[in-house]
């Protein structure tokens, strides 16, 4: 398996040796998961960080679903400054691209905490996160085209590093958000965050999660999050990142052939500690089998060609 050319070239300088990332929120900082294969990986995606530290929300913050998981962590973190002075010297040294997923709850936090990683050495790429659905203000600016490109066009001006913006699923038509953050500067898009949900207890009589609502990941969201995949990257002239309910290699390979120049691998890391290898071997198979030498003909469609007009 060694002749296939797993490389994917996602811009401004943020070259991945294979197409398999960690999910933000389900790899912690990277120092958590010893029995993961680093090398099946092709970068590591942080969970969120914002400007202060934040303690998160009460739980219970997890639930188990039907073929899925609900979470409303609250975008636990010890803030931007411990990140940059505890953690990524450690990243530094490591042979693995390291992309901070960023949040916030005003355009100012989310442009002064990049401007904080910017040019730190072991920070590769700032995933933004405008799509968290377990915070307050979680979803403000990924609702809203107009909004999500002023965030974009903000955080594009604070830094050189890779930008890719993280797309909610719960809105009404994903397109025009994904066109307008392509066209405010982001060099990605990843697609697509966990959907909306809720658990009730029916013998406490009141919902599961101490939120109320969270996040529903796993294997349950995987057909809505390829259909949102599918439509996003024709529409767009960016790299597309897909995620949502990949398990295995199979899913991971419909993602790529969707499109997605790379997928993350989300709520499957809880279950299985070898799934990034599994999935990287599974697409290496798959290409092998068709004498294909790279990556470059997985997509089912030609390369997009958008109308922004």
């Amino acid at each position: 398996m060694a002749d296939l050319d797993c490389t994917v070239d996602l811009g401004r300088g943020l070259r991945l040796r294979t197409p398999v990332l960690t999910a933000s929120g389900t790899f912690a900082y990277g120092f958590d998961a010893p029995l993961v294969d680093r090398g099946a990986l092709g970068a590591i995606v942080t969970k969120g960080t914002t400007l202060r530290p934040r303690s998160g929300n009460s739980p219970a913050r997890i639930a188990e679903t039907p073929s899925g998981m609900l979470n409303a962590i609250g975008l636990q973190n010890p803030g931007v400054d411990a990140v940059r002075r505890e953690y990524a010297p450690r990243w530094a040294a490591w042979d693995l691209p390291v992309i901070v997923n960023v949040a916030g709850d005003r355009l100012e936090d989310y442009v002064e905490v990049v401007r904080r990683l910017d040019g730190v050495p072991g920070v590769s790429g700032i995933e933004l996160n405008v799509s968290c659905p377990n915070v307050a203000a979680g979803m403000q600016f990924g609702v809203d085209a107009r909004l999500a490109a002023q965030l974009t066009a903000a955080v594009r001006a604070a830094t050189s590093l890779h930008l890719m913006v993280k797309l909610t699923p719960n809105v009404t038509e994903l397109v025009p958000i994904a066109r307008a953050v392509a066209d405010a500067g982001a060099d990605s898009v990843s697609a697509v965050n966990t959907y909306v949900g809720m658990a009730i207890d029916l013998r406490r009589r009141r919902p599961v999660l101490a939120n109320e609502v969270g996040g529903l990941s796993g294997p349950a969201i995987k057909p809505l999050a390829l259909h949102a995949v599918w439509e996003v990257v024709p529409a767009v002239s960016i790299p597309v990142v897909g995620m949502g309910g990949i398990s295995g290699p199979q899913d991971a390979l419909e993602f790529l052939l969707a499109g997605a120049a790379a997928v993350q691998l989300g709520t499957v890391n809880y279950v299985n500690p070898n799934a990034a290898r599994e999935v990287l071997d599974g697409i290496r198979g798959y290409a092998l089998e068709r004498g294909w030498s790279d990556l470059r003909p997985f997509p089912l469609r030609a390369s997009p060609v958008p109308s922004h007009a």
